[in-house]
C-alpha cells in the first residue's frame, strides 16, 4: 500500500491517501525506520522497504501491511 511518512511536531506519522487516514508512528523496529516494521496508533504493523538511513522526509513509499496477528500474510 502506498503511504507517506512525514515528520510533524508530535513526531513521525503516516498518511494513507486511499483511506484519507493519518496516524502517528508509535513504535519502530529500527531507529532509522527503513528495512524493519513500524506500528501506528490504530494498531497496524507495516513493513518498510530498505532505504538509506539519511532518506529525507516526507516520502511516499510502498509499505506492506501485516495481518492482524502481526505476521506476514
Amino acid at each position: 500500500m502506498k503511504i507517506m511518512i512525514r515528520r510533524s511536531p508530535e513526531g513521525l506519522s503516516i498518511y494513507v491517501p486511499k483511506k484519507d487516514l493519518e496516524e502517528p508512528i508509535v513504535e519502530s523496529e529500527y531507529e532509522t525506520l527503513w528495512g524493519g516494521w513500524i506500528k501506528v496508533a490504530n494498531g497496524w504493523v507495516l513493513d518498510l522497504p530498505e532505504m538509506a538511513s539519511d532518506t529525507r522526509l516526507p516520502i511516499t513509499i510502498n509499505a506492506k501491511k501485516r495481518d492482524e496477528t502481526g505476521h506476514d500474510p
